[in-house]
């Protein structure tokens, strides 16, 4: 996925904001004569991060984060500190970008490669009609990564709403943005194209269904865990209702009409139940360059070694296209030994040392035993076979995925804050654009390749994503993050942290929906230049009015 993007604009904000000018200029004669920074510990009680904003010159700042709580999330890496305190100006803001480019494909990989590997795999072995699985776990999978970054956002309890508003804000790209692209791709091919009316109108029905809820929820200012889980509830009654739809559609037709889509396989067929990636090495290429496309190919593989290595050591897979016997007995192996790793470092970053050593000790032995099991079972040739021994490498994977997932999205939350200190801009006008963008992009190239490449049915496929996705980023990602953040707080209620950037996302949203259900009907259900272009302008009014507050405040 293409999530690199937005680091030239994060790039753009550090080196112009106020607090970068002064360390710039004063990178050419001085050094910074802090020590290291320590550990990031969470946010404290009592400190307030507005605070930092009005403290002038770099120096000063220092001083302040040594002598308070880190205001940024609870991430691995203090950020803030690093910034003020290590390194400063030009490099500063160089390795912040490059970082945050780093961790924006660390995420988008780990969800496509591994997550959606695992849930394609799981749907394939629990025999989910294909309409089902594409709203279920499919979904999941490709909203990954929006669900994850608000889930931390919320449990973390002071990311200021960066997962509220990247939440609203992907929604709303995805819904103008990648569904006008898509409507111009195609019409630039050759002309629009018809979508099918009971799915257009059923998704694009619940999504405004669910931004009214949403927005009741905002207005209300606080949310209770059965709130939250009412709300989670419209997805089940949407899945139903596909699901009924689909076992509608299907009687009379012959037994084999429902399998036209390769998701669900047969077990003599697990080989292929993900489909491999393009190889272009299997294309003949001239024998003058063949030596040179080698040593790239090579050259790329070292350099992108260390971000593949921890991953591929710790997250089961047994993908046919990428089985390794010697890794998944490694994964087995030491997938333990890191669940053990994490959960002493949260134990200990809320001060419970208790009964670490034995945790460690308990995570080692149990990934011998898996290991030792793991090479007993498996073999060099093929991945393992039947469905018995499917579903337990692909839960360990899923498992797997989610924690990398997970601390990835974490880490994403916290820099993303930092970087909104650095600058003096909000993290959740950075939510609502750059972590959305990020988020968004991969949805944009794979969605309109769909439809341009993949005929009606291609297009079609691409149109239903680009409502379906973000109403289950909506509905799920969301829900479920208020309902765990309520939870925490029972029986409290959860204060949601809203902006005017949530109101101003959820309000365009609302358009762009009442305008694609007034256009496409209005023009026999056709997808054409004015849907596109009447979605492309909503989201750039959006972004206009986003720019113009920022430069207010």
């Amino acid at each position: 996925m293409a999530r690199t993007a937005p680091t030239a604009s994060i790039l753009l904000l550090l080196l112009l904001s106020p607090a970068a000018i002064p360390a710039t200029a004063a990178l050419l004669g001085a050094t910074s004569t802090s020590s290291s920074p320590a550990p990031s510990a969470g946010k404290g009680h009592g400190s307030d991060c507005s605070e930092l904003q009005s403290i002038a010159g770099g120096e000063a700042r220092c001083a302040y984060l040594r002598s308070h709580s880190p205001c940024s999330p609870a991430g691995y890496i203090d950020y803030l500190r690093l910034y003020y305190c290590n390194i400063s100006g030009f490099p500063a803001a160089l390795a912040l970008a490059l970082w945050l480019a780093v961790l924006f494909y660390l995420l988008g990989d780990t969800a496509s490669e591994y997550f959606c590997a695992s849930l394609e795999g799981l749907s394939s072995a629990l025999r989910l009609p294909p309409a089902v699985a594409g709203v279920t776990l499919l979904s999941l999978g490709n909203g990954a990564p929006d669900v994850f970054a608000s889930v931390v956002s919320f449990a973390s309890g002071d990311g200021e709403g960066v997962g509220l508003d990247s939440a609203l804000g992907g929604a709303l790209f995805v819904s103008t943005v990648v569904a006008g692209a898509v409507a111009l791709a195609v019409c630039a091919r050759g002309g629009g194209f018809v979508v099918e009316w009971r799915g257009f109108v059923r998704d694009l029905c619940f999504l405004l269904l669910a931004l009214c809820y949403l927005l009741a929820v905002l207005v209300n200012g606080a949310v209770t865990v059965w709130v939250a889980v009412s709300f989670v509830s419209l997805y089940v009654g949407y899945v139903v209702l596909v699901w009924t739809s689909h076992c509608c559609s299907e009687q009379g037709k012959p037994a084999a009409a429902g399998l036209a889509a390769p998701l669900l396989l047969d077990d003599d067929d697990y080989d292929d139940d993900v489909p491999s990636l393009p190889s272009h090495s299997k294309t003949t290429q001239p024998a003058a360059s063949t030596g040179k496309v080698a040593s790239l190919r090579h050259l790329a593989r070292a350099l992108c070694m260390p971000l593949y290595l921890p991953r591929r050591l710790t997250i089961p897979d047994i993908a046919a296209h990428r089985w390794s016997r010697p890794y998944a007995v490694a994964s087995a192996g030491l997938a333990p030994v890191l669940l053990a790793i994490t959960w002493t470092s949260q134990s200990q970053r809320h001060h419970h040392h208790g009964h670490t050593l034995a945790v460690l000790l308990g995570g080692g032995a149990l990934g011998l035993v898996l290991a030792a099991l793991a090479a007993a079972t498996t073999e060099d040739a093929s991945p393992p076979r039947g469905r018995k021994r499917r579903v337990p490498w692909l839960a360990a994977g899923f498992a797997m995925s989610v924690l990398w997932a997970y601390t990835l999205a974490r880490e994403l939350v916290a820099l993303l804050v930092a970087i909104g200190y650095v600058a003096g801009i909000k993290p959740s006008v950075l939510g609502v654009t750059v972590l959305a963008w990020g988020d968004s992009l991969g949805d944009l190239v794979s969605n309109v390749a769909m439809a341009v490449h993949g005929g009606s049915g291609g297009a079609q496929t691409a149109v239903s994503g680009c409502y379906a996705g973000p109403l289950f980023n909506t509905v799920v990602g969301l829900g479920l993050s208020m309902a765990l953040a309520a939870g925490a707080r029972h029986p409290a209620p959860f204060v949601v942290p809203v902006d005017a950037a949530a109101y101003e996302a959820v309000g365009f949203l609302a358009a762009a929906l009442a305008w694609a259900l007034f256009v496409v009907p209005a023009r026999g259900m056709r997808i054409d230049r004015v849907y596109g272009v009447g979605l492309l302008a909503i989201y750039l009014c959006f972004f206009a009015v986003r720019v113009f507050e920022t430069l207010r405040s």
